[in-house]
């Protein structure tokens, strides 16, 4: 497959192709194989491409909204004409299931083409009376150049999200992916400068120690939005239980977990749980596992050994303080069985935030107060039918983003905040027109 065929890969520096000081080998976690060898940048090339966003930012800011709006609907259109190249990419370098990777192409589309609709947003002005005798002109400007990390999991999704910001925006952007998985953020690098946009407008940076980026006062990164904790699921009143069961068993195990949507917590009323808890039990165990070029399966491997040994660690040591394993708690290699615990302990390592892999945790709750005290997290999903309690739990729960009969799922044009962020808004107070005599 040529795909992950090992051959160099340049990185983008000021939107030209480049080596590096090094190389980098990626590697297919799920068995070893030697997928690509990537160029490293050096400090020099680093710099060079933070000087050039900083230099170029004017010009890029003056950009007219349509522009902009174009060049993001050309790079959509870009990525769906290499949809497959680039789903097979993805699972190369990430291990994630072709079937999740063909999504994230999808999603990944869907961001620019939201980023483009909002970029004639971001830059719109809007009139109103400010005061007797006066107008008050709003509009929004960039910041800086945008700096976007872009993490293992997601390493195309992630990516064009801190592009499509950016563009809108009217920012340039420095990219740094992960060196586990940089491919697809290259690749994405190989439309930028097929893209209508300067040379110093974006650049593409495999790096690992983002420290001296992440400091730069030149740059505004691009917010994650929750990415880097689990998701929560609260059941309450539905009637599929055998629905409810699937949709949750997938959410928590796809992509072995790692996912900004994926669901660690799962908190049942009393009066459900019975009937409920076997049923999702069987639903994790349903979950494929093996090879993520097949089709059939949903889990893969973890990022590497040393991740797959630490969430079995975890799930082991979770039992060991009392927590019942309802289904799987083993690995092969990186890859860790999809497993479902109960009476987990509030202090357990596997329950931490970044806990990422392929683990949900059930708790039992007396009262739907109790369940949103332990639902909490970036991200919400309830099961219910209850229209009051629906808008209650969007009150009441400490979540960013509540979904009502469903799990969490990504939304493309949650690119907006980003796009708030890398702004700020600029107001123009004018005289009045007045009428001619």
């Amino acid at each position: 497959m040529d795909t992950i065929t090992p051959r160099p890969r340049a990185v983008w520096v000021a939107g030209r192709a480049e080596q590096g000081s090094r190389t980098v080998t990626i590697a297919h976690p799920y068995d070893g194989t030697e997928v690509a060898t990537v160029a490293v940048p050096d400090e020099q090339q680093v710099e060079h491409a933070v000087t050039a966003a900083a230099s170029i930012a004017a010009q890029v800011r003056s950009s007219s909204a349509r522009h902009r709006a174009t060049t993001l609907e050309r790079l959509a259109r870009g990525l769906s004409t290499r949809a497959d190249e680039l789903a097979e990419m993805i699972t190369a370098e990430s291990g994630k299931p072709l079937r999740w990777a063909e999504a994230e192409v999808g999603e990944a589309t869907a961001t620019l083409r939201s980023a483009a609709r909002l970029a004639c947003e971001t830059r719109r002005q809007e009139s109103d009376t400010a005061g007797e005798g006066t107008v008050t002109l709003t509009r929004r400007v960039p910041r800086g150049p945008a700096l976007g990390e872009v993490p293992f999991h997601a390493p195309l999704g992630m990516a064009a999200r801190a592009v499509a910001a950016s563009l809108a925006a009217a920012a340039p952007v420095v990219l740094v992916p992960t060196q586990r998985a940089p491919l697809s953020a290259l690749a994405l690098g190989e439309l930028l400068a097929n893209a209508d946009l300067p040379d110093e407008a974006f650049s593409v940076l495999p790096v690992e120690d983002t420290a001296t980026l992440e400091t730069d006062t030149r740059l505004v990164p691009v917010p994650e939005t929750g990415c880097g904790q689990a998701a929560a699921i609260v059941l309450a009143d539905w009637p599929d239980l055998d629905h409810a069961a699937r949709r949750i068993a997938a959410a928590g195990t796809g992509q072995a977990g790692q996912s900004c949507v994926a669901v660690r917590r799962v908190v049942v009323q009393r009066a459900i749980a019975a009937d409920f808890v076997p049923k999702l039990a069987e639903a994790v165990r349903d979950q494929r596992i093996g090879d993520p070029y097949d089709s059939s399966v949903s889990v893969g491997p973890m990022a590497d050994e040393s991740a797959a040994q630490r969430v079995v660690g975890w799930i082991e040591e979770a039992v060991t303080e009392g927590a019942k394993l309802l289904t799987g708690g083993t690995r092969t290699d990186n890859t860790v069985e999809p497993t479902l615990l109960t009476d987990v302990g509030a202090q357990a390592r596997v329950l931490r935030p970044t806990a990422f892999g392929p683990v949900l945790v059930v708790t039992v709750a007396e009262s739907i107060e109790a369940a949103f005290e332990a639902a909490k997290g970036p991200r919400t999903g309830v099961f219910t039918r209850d229209v009051q309690l629906a808008l209650r739990a969007s009150a009441d729960l400490d979540a960013g983003e509540v979904t009502i009969g469903d799990v969490p799922i990504y939304r493309p044009d949650s690119v907006g905040g980003a796009i708030q962020t890398l702004t700020e808004e600029r107001i123009t107070v004018l005289p009045a027109p007045t009428s001619p005599r």
